[in-house]
């Protein structure tokens, strides 16, 4: 058993359900201080974040990632323990197998590899480690970005291990990812008896034609980087449950995932223009989860991109699809920052797995990106 896989196994072993680290911080750091790093441990309300380094010269070369993994869901519908690994016909399951335990334990077995091997490297390695990515994000390394921007540190390049291969392992790397700004929408109206639609005013049919115009919208065309904007109504409720009563009003969450063609000024202004074009009475709060990101291809990209081509000869897609990811933060930086990780065809399903040859695929990539960059 490799070395990786092995730590793959102690981390899923343990119950981190967001935003419980249960422990795995405390392995991963005891690790990385053997090897020389200084261990500083960031706790926030009641996340765990870990920020280690080695080094005290440019350039900081940082892996990121988070221990923390979404709930397992129906337990009779997993094969084995969601928490306790288990390895079948060359796959290894569990919760967090693939989102993204494997991904941190590849950045730990390649950091002691590489500085066994360069002990006198150039520049700095980090590593940014957080129990909120799967939560609300706000706590972690959102909070560790601030504080490290306050002291007046830096990271110049990061690489995400999320998973972010789609079929077979390093068939992608992400170099940014969309924005993503949701609404809490209240459709107000009149409640009233159904066989006298004149005395109430139904809130559904009033915002029907609006809904019609922001879900057939083409938004924007994205551009070579991004794909087009998206409109989506993640929940809708109406209704008292009773045949006969018009409700009186209507509640929908709806979320945008949105490119940098758009602002989130200009989205919110073309939303409220239509409701108020189709005369919907409504109140309307907005939350942005995240604002995109992008790294634009240069020195992080082609010495990740090398390095996937040397282990598996082939070059990878560079994308910006998929949700959010804590890369937005450390973006904020000025850091160029991709995500390199195990295939994601599994990731908050029950039964989650990842390929037990992509997570020793995965620790070789990145130690050749630590010597194209660093050695």
């Amino acid at each position: 058993m490799s070395p990786t896989l092995a730590l793959t196994l102690d981390l899923i072993g343990r119950p981190s359900v967001t935003p419980a680290d249960e422990g795995c911080q405390d392995v991963m750091a005891a690790r990385l201080e053997r090897l020389g790093f200084q261990i500083e441990r960031l706790r926030f309300g009641s996340v765990e974040n870990l920020w280690a380094r080695r080094g005290v010269q440019g350039p900081v070369f940082c892996f990121a990632g988070h221990t923390d993994v979404v709930p397992p869901g129906p337990l009779e519908e997993w094969q084995s323990d969601p928490f306790r690994p288990a390895l079948r016909d060359g796959m290894l399951y569990g919760r967090g197998a693939a989102d993204m335990k494997s991904g941190l334990a590849a950045m730990i077995t390649a950091t002691e590899e590489f500085v066994t091997s360069h002990p006198g490297h150039r520049g700095t390695i980090a590593c940014l480690i957080t129990s909120d990515e799967e939560g609300p994000s706000v706590d972690g390394t959102k909070k560790v970005v601030e504080t490290l921007l306050a002291r007046g540190e830096r990271i110049d390049m990061c690489v995400v291990g999320e998973p972010s291969s789609e079929r077979e392992i390093g068939d992608m790397v992400k170099i940014g990812r969309r924005g993503s700004l949701s609404g809490r929408l209240t459709v107000h109206g009149v409640q009233g008896h159904i066989a006298y639609p004149q005395l109430a005013e139904n809130p559904v049919h009033t915002f029907a034609p609006a809904l019609a115009e922001l879900t057939s919208r083409r938004w924007d065309e994205g551009n070579e980087h991004f794909q087009p904007t998206s409109f989506q109504i993640s929940n809708f409720n109406a209704g008292t449950g009773a045949p006969n009563v018009i409700p009186g009003e209507l509640k929908a969450r709806f979320n945008l995932r949105y490119s940098p063609v758009q602002s989130i000024e200009q989205l919110k202004e073309t939303v409220e223009s239509i409701l108020k074009r189709h005369k919907v009475r409504y109140t309307l709060e907005w939350y942005l989860s995240g604002e995109p990101f992008f790294t634009p291809p240069g020195r992080l990209s082609t010495a990740v991109c090398d390095a996937v081509e040397a282990v598996t000869g082939r070059a990878p897609a560079l994308s910006t699809s998929g949700g959010t990811s804590d890369g937005r933060f450390i973006a904020r930086m000025g850091a160029e920052v991709v995500e390199l990780g195990v295939v994601n065809r599994t990731i908050h399903k029950v039964n989650e797995c990842v390929g037990v040859a992509e997570i020793d695929a995965l620790h070789r990539m990145y130690v050749q990106a630590l010597r194209n960059l660093l050695g």
